[in-house]
C-alpha cells in the first residue's frame, strides 16, 4: 500500500507541474550550413573639397552667389534713386547667404573678397540713396571694381586659369566730336 501511495503522490505532482504550465527551455538552433556573416563596416572617405577634381564645384557654389549679386548690381546702375529701396534688400539677402555659406579652408580668401565687394557695393548704394551727389560715391565705385577684380583674379588662380583683361570704355572726351 505504501508503494501505491507514493505512486499516487508522484503522479499528482507530475500532473500539477504540467498543468501549471511549466516552461520548457529550448536551445537555439544553429545553422551549420551557413556560416555567420558579420557585416564589415564600409569605409567612406569624405572627398577633399580642395582637391583638383572637386575645387571647381566648390568655387561654383561661391560664384553662383556672386553672379546673382552682380545681376542686381547691374540693375541698380540703371535704377532711379527713389526706387533703389527695391534693389537693396535682395542684394542684402544674397550677401547674408554668402556670409553664412560654409567654404573649405582653401576658399576662405575668395569668400573674404566676395563679402568685401558686396559690402562695398551696398554701402555705395545706400550712400547714393541719401546723397546722389556725394564725392564718396565715385571712390566707392572704384573700390568695388578693384575688389571684384581681386575676386576674379583669385578664382583664376584657384582654377589655374589665365585672365584676359577686358577692354575698358574710353573716358568721355573733353572736346566735342564734330
Amino acid at each position: 500500500m505504501k508503494n501505491k501511495t507514493v505512486f499516487i503522490v508522484i503522479s499528482i505532482a507530475i500532473f500539477l507541474l504540467t498543468a501549471c504550465g511549466a516552461k520548457t527551455v529550448t536551445q537555439p538552433t544553429v545553422n551549420t550550413a551557413m556560416p555567420d556573416i558579420i557585416p564589415t563596416p564600409s569605409v567612406t572617405s569624405t572627398p577633399d573639397p580642395c582637391s583638383k577634381e572637386n575645387l571647381s564645384g566648390e568655387v561654383t557654389k561661391i560664384n553662383d552667389l556672386m553672379r546673382a549679386f552682380d545681376d542686381y548690381s547691374k540693375l541698380a546702375a540703371s535704377t532711379p534713386q527713389g526706387q533703389m529701396v527695391q534693389i537693396i534688400p535682395p542684394m542684402q539677402e544674397i550677401r547674408r547667404r554668402a556670409e553664412s555659406q560654409d567654404v573649405p579652408e582653401c576658399l576662405k580668401s575668395l569668400k573674404v573678397l566676395q563679402i568685401n565687394h558686396m559690402n562695398t557695393v551696398l554701402d555705395i548704394l545706400m550712400a547714393f540713396m541719401s546723397n546722389p551727389k556725394s564725392k564718396d560715391i565715385n571712390q566707392g565705385i572704384a573700390n568695388a571694381r578693384e575688389l571684384h577684380l581681386q575676386y576674379d583674379t583669385e578664382i583664376a588662380r584657384l582654377l589655374g586659369l589665365t585672365m584676359v583683361p577686358q577692354p575698358q570704355p574710353a573716358p568721355p572726351s573733353a572736346t566735342p566730336i564734330k
